[in-house]
């Protein structure tokens, strides 16, 4: 094992004590690497959702405490047991179970297994890197599927929960690409800063929950991304045009559809499930690619705020509550 210059590293912990779950910023020890292992000195961390749920004890995340969250990391590889790394290439280690049941990127130190990295694209830093995080990661995911089979002239494309971090990089990056965006969102004081990022059109949230309760409605939409699942995703479903694209990544709203199948079998529409904990790594690889060049949009910097390991916990609670905008990133080093 490579020596450390101290015997300890800092990471945000969470504890369970009778059915109490509290968190805290803790000196770690740290271990020997197993087979096809590396370690990572961690730069940059990101705060998602599934983070959020981690930290506060939900166990359908994580199963066993204490447990460092985090599902997001880069950095530096610091030490090696697999012939795939060497000491001091860049990577990203993002989803998987990082953060899950394994110890996360909320610490200076990650150590994961070797086929879990991806290198990190000459032309993204580190900071954007973690910018993205797995928000990007699935934003690019959708994105990647909707343009395989949709094209800027056939028409809007719908974002849902446009002001969250899924929702506001999907959003971006289509506008870059040449798309008419509709962004839907709920959160009105947002509307400016969605514009910003280039929608075309707003839709509020109330407005798509109350569409008509009809199996079929009139197309307003070539396709979407959507990222709260729920009556949301069934009205846009309802409303895209035959042969339209419709991805979903999230369940915010509710897992539950409750619709026919007439907008598949009479319109042709094609739903298309976005996984980002377990997406293959070519393809990982080529989204990576795609956000470091082509598809990173002109004002990436305005979409973040910058955190410390001792502002997690406020940051948590603000999500949970729904009141960060944008992506949130942790600065380890």
């Amino acid at each position: 094992m490579t020596k450390q210059n101290n015997d300890t590293f800092k990471a945000f912990r969470v504890e369970e004590a009778e059915g109490q779950f509290k968190s805290s910023v803790q000196e770690m020890p740290f271990s020997l690497l197993k087979e096809n292992e590396i370690r990572v000195r961690v730069h940059y961390s990101s705060l998602n959702y599934k983070d959020a749920l981690s930290a506060t004890g939900n166990k359908g995340v994580s199963r066993n405490y204490p447990h460092t969250p985090g599902i997001d990391a880069v950095g530096v590889v610091e030490d090696t047991n697999s012939e795939g790394w060497a000491v001091g290439e860049q990577v990203i280690v993002s989803s998987y179970d990082l953060g899950m049941n394994t110890n996360g990127g909320f610490a200076e130190y990650i150590q994961v297994p070797a086929d879990w990295a991806v290198k990190l694209p000459e032309k993204l830093s580190m900071k954007e890197a973690m910018i993205y995080g797995t928000a990007g990661l699935t934003a690019g995911m959708s994105v990647l599927r909707l343009t395989e089979k949709l094209k800027p002239e056939d028409g809007k494309i719908a974002v849902s929960g446009a002001s969250g971090g899924v929702g506001a990089l999907s959003l971006a990056i289509l506008s870059k690409l040449g798309y008419t965006v509709v962004a839907i969102s709920g959160k009105e004081q947002e509307y400016d800063f969605l514009k910003s990022l280039g929608a075309k059109e707003i839709m509020a949230r109330a407005e798509v929950e109350n569409f008509a309760q009809k199996p079929l409605l009139k197309p307003l939409f070539a396709g979407a991304v959507d990222t709260v699942g729920g009556v949301i995703l069934e009205n846009i479903l309802k409303a895209t045009q035959p042969m339209g694209v419709v991805s979903c990544c999230g369940n915010a709203a509710s897992p539950k559809l409750e619709l026919t199948v007439f907008p598949f079998i009479l319109r042709g529409i094609s739903l298309i499930g976005i996984d980002s904990q377990n997406y293959p790594m070519p393809y990982r690889t080529e989204v990576w690619n795609k956000l470091a060049e082509d598809w990173k949009p002109s004002h990436l910097s305005d979409t973040y705020t910058e955190i410390g390991l001792e502002d997690l916990q406020t940051k948590i609670e603000q999500m949970l509550a729904a009141k960060l905008k944008g992506r949130t990133i942790v600065k380890l080093i």
